[in-house]
C-alpha cells in the first residue's frame, strides 16, 4: 500500500511520516500493494486531526479522527478503518469486482461480521419546495441533523446537514 502523506497548518515530520506509515501500514493485509491511501493532517487550534481515504473501485473508504495528540489520532483511526474493513468486507468485495484492490488473504478470511445491512423503519413525507436555507431552519425547528427538502432554484431533491462545529452542509445530487 502507498501512503500520500499532507498537512495543513503542521508540517510532516519524519516522525510523523513514520508513524503513519507504521501504523497505517498494518492494513497492508487487506489491500494489494498498487492500492493507495491519502492521509491528510491538520492541526487547528488545540484539535490535531487526520483523514484517511483509500478509493477502491467502486467504493471510497474513508476515516477521520481528532484529538489532541497527533499520534493518538493516528492509533485511532487505524483501529476505525479495520473494523470497517471487516464488516463491510463482503459488501466491498462482492461480485468480484473489486478484487484488484485487495489482497487474497483478506478476500480469503472469514468473516464474523453479520452479512446484511437491516432497515428497520421506512418513512415517507412530501418534500415541499424551498431554499436551502428555509431547509436548515426546518431542520432545527424538527430537532434534526439533517433535513432532505425540494430545491426551489434548482427543482432537485437536496439534504442540508449540519456539520461538527454547528456549520451546515448541502448535498446536490449529480447527473
Amino acid at each position: 500500500m502507498r501512503f500520500i502523506i499532507t498537512g495543513r497548518n503542521i508540517e510532516v515530520t519524519s516522525g510523523l511520516r513514520e508513524a503513519v506509515e507504521d501504523k497505517l501500514g498494518k492494513l497492508d493485509r487487506f489491500f494489494a500493494p498498487a492500492t493507495e491511501a491519502t492521509v491528510r493532517l491538520s492541526v487547528q487550534k488545540e484539535i490535531q486531526k487526520i483523514e484517511v481515504t483509500i478509493p477502491v473501485k467502486g467504493h471510497i473508504i474513508r476515516a477521520e479522527e481528532s484529538s489532541t495528540d497527533m499520534y493518538v489520532s493516528i492509533d485511532l483511526v487505524e483501529e476505525i478503518l479495520e473494523r470497517q474493513l471487516k464488516k463491510y468486507k463482503n459488501k466491498l468485495i462482492d461480485k468480484k469486482q473489486n478484487v484488484p484492490s485487495f489482497s487474497e488473504a483478506f478476500i480469503e478470511e472469514e468473516n464474523p461480521y453479520e452479512d446484511h445491512i437491516e432497515i428497520v423503519k421506512s418513512k415517507k413525507f412530501a418534500v415541499k419546495p424551498m431554499d436551502s436555507e428555509e431547509a436548515c431552519v426546518q431542520m432545527e425547528l424538527l430537532g434534526h441533523s439533517f433535513y432532505v427538502f425540494l430545491n426551489a432554484d434548482t427543482d432537485e431533491v437536496n439534504v442540508v446537514y449540519k456539520r461538527k462545529g454547528g456549520s451546515y452542509g448541502l448535498i446536490e445530487p449529480e447527473f
